[in-house]
């Protein structure tokens, strides 16, 4: 009964995750990102109800925001990419993107978890699903790449650092395990 509740959360770890990529992609692509902010608002916080140390899970989350605004901003400020909706500082990266790298910490202790013995596969898995996700997003009409070599080279580059990076953070401050 115990592994069926743990595969029944990673699933829906999964579905939350990849609803919530696809309501932020779609809602900025229309001129409305605040519908997909508000979707993954909502799988945060279903995230933290479902948490064992939710305080711990919620500064994992703010840290990959961090790390995400400081990211997307760069990738703007380049001039590489650029986004048409939800931006509120001109310059900086748009919220939805930011609620996107939010979105992300929520698998890092779920389904995600396997990463953590495999820093190897980790660095792969953010150089190569980092830029397949950013080119799905443009073909979506979320955002424009404007340089696309440099930006693919740079997000291949800062998800292959920043996936590892943000696995040991998830080690850390680890909610899903019970202590």
């Amino acid at each position: 009964m115990m592994k069926l509740a743990i595969h029944v959360k990673l699933a829906i770890n999964v579905l939350l995750f990849q609803a919530g990529w696809f309501a932020c992609v779609l809602s900025a692509a229309q001129g409305l990102p605040w519908i997909g902010s508000v979707v993954v608002g909502s799988a945060i916080v279903w995230h933290l109800t479902e948490s064992a140390r939710p305080k711990r899970e919620l500064v994992l989350i703010a840290a990959a925001a961090l790390v995400g605004a400081l990211f997307e901003t760069f990738l703007v400020q380049t001039g590489w990419l650029r986004f048409n909706s939800g931006n509120v500082l001109a310059g900086a990266a748009p919220y939805w993107m930011i609620a996107l790298w939010a979105l992300f910490a929520t698998t890092l202790n779920v389904s995600l978890r396997w990463l953590r013995s495999r820093p190897g596969i980790a660095v792969l898995f953010g150089a190569i699903g980092g830029p397949a996700s950013y080119y799905a997003g443009a073909r979506l009409g979320a955002i424009e790449f404007v340089h696309a070599g440099a930006a693919f080279t740079a997000i291949a580059f800062g998800w292959a650092l920043a996936t590892p990076v943000l696995i040991s953070f998830a080690q850390r401050l680890d909610g899903y395990t019970p202590s």
